[in-house]
Formats: structure tokens, C-alpha cells, sequence
């Protein structure tokens, strides 16, 4: 059993942050103005700096994203990041990387738009009090959570994995509200700009990674 990927999306609809690990193949960059800055650079049409520190590194390091990876690394390098994205990143497939045919943003919008279809049947069949958890197919198991202010956490999966509801929970109660919500330096409800940033990135793929079930 292992984990593909993880999306966040707004209340907005759009994509703010993605990350992957077991992916063998991979979406395209996305076209230019398809994603907001600060989601992913590893399909960002345009690699480019991230302005947006975390709270801790204010004004001391200047915060990048690998173009190849999506890993998070710095000018300065922290001793909190123990275990650096980058590094890891290198293990996330075991075999050649082939493409979906997609460009990143037609997938994010795709991955969007079954949730919303499945919540929605969901609600007419079974009335409102019904929730939308997950769904499997033969290739994949896809997990949501959903907060109350209208993120929603999307994780992909191996078809044979249990229900990983609570692990979006705890990326959610963990490493969101603490170097997202609580970071007066992420802009948060923003139309122009995703929530991605050094120590949120490094802090999911450590939680993701000692998990029992990834592999």
C-alpha cells in the first residue's frame, strides 16, 4: 500500500497546495496562469522564488522550491528540517516517470469536479445529513476532508488502503493551522496566491512518511 498524492482546495474551488510521493506518472506543468504562485513549482508552468516565509524564518532565509522536485529547501538551511523534502523526494517512484497527458490545472479541476459531482448525488440520495469520505476504482482510492471553512483535503491512495480520512484530519489540526492559519505571513482566502511554504511542505511529508501504511 502506499500514498500518490495530496491536493488542498479552497472555499473558492482553486487548487492551493499540492504534494506527491508514489507517482509514476505525473501531470504536465501547468499552463501559464493555470495555478496560482505558491502550490506547487513542481508543476508550476514558471518556477520562481517564494516571497512567502514561514513565521519562524521571517526576514532571515530566503524560502525555494526544487523545480524538479516540489521539495522544499533555503539559502540558509534550518536544523528543525531534519529529514529535507529533497532528499526524500528521490525515493517517491521506482521506475521512469511518464506523463498523464494532463497539464496540472485540467487535473486539479478534474479531481474538483468528481468530489463535487459524488458529494452532490451524495446528498440527493441520501439526504443531507450524508457525508462524501472516499471512493475507490481499480487504480486508486481517493480520501476527503472537509473543514468547516470550506478546505478540502484530497489525498489519492492505493485502492487497498483503509479510509485515510483521519489522517487529513491531523495534516489539518497539525501542520495547517500552524504554519498556515496561525502565519500572519500566508494570505489566507486569497484569489492570487496558493498557502505553499517551507515549513508546511517539510512538515506533511514527514507526517505522510512515518505512517505505517506508506511504502
Amino acid at each position: 500500500m502506499t500514498i500518490h498524492s495530496l491536493y488542498i482546495y479552497d472555499r473558492h474551488c482553486a487548487c492551493v497546495y499540492y504534494q506527491d510521493w508514489h507517482r509514476t506518472r505525473r501531470p504536465k506543468l501547468a499552463v501559464e496562469g493555470g495555478i496560482m504562485p505558491a502550490v506547487s513549482q513542481a508543476v508550476s508552468a514558471h518556477p520562481a522564488e517564494i516571497n512567502q516565509p514561514s513565521l519562524s524564518t521571517a526576514g532571515s532565509t530566503r524560502n525555494t522550491l526544487s523545480s524538479g522536485s516540489g521539495a522544499a529547501a533555503s539559502d540558509s538551511p534550518s536544523p528543525l528540517l531534519q529529514t529535507p523534502v529533497s532528499a526524500a523526494s528521490a525515493l517517491m517512484t521506482s521506475g521512469p516517470i511518464t506523463s498523464t497527458g494532463l497539464s496540472f490545472d485540467e487535473e486539479a479541476k478534474l479531481v474538483y469536479g468528481v468530489i463535487l459531482s459524488l458529494r452532490n448525488m451524495i446528498r440527493k440520495l441520501s439526504g443531507r445529513d450524508e457525508q462524501f469520505v472516499n471512493y475507490r476504482t481499480s487504480a486508486y482510492k481517493l480520501h476527503l476532508f472537509e473543514t468547516i471553512s470550506g478546505y478540502k483535503f484530497v489525498m489519492l491512495s492505493d485502492p487497498n488502503t483503509d479510509s485515510l480520512r483521519f489522517v487529513l484530519r491531523q495534516i489539518y489540526v497539525g501542520p495547517f493551522l500552524e504554519y498556515v492559519t496561525r502565519n500572519p505571513l500566508v494570505s489566507m482566502d486569497s484569489t492570487e496566491r496558493g498557502i505553499d511554504n517551507e515549513y508546511f511542505r517539510s512538515s506533511v511529508d514527514r507526517l505522510v512518511r512515518g505512517m505505517s501504511i506508506f511504502a
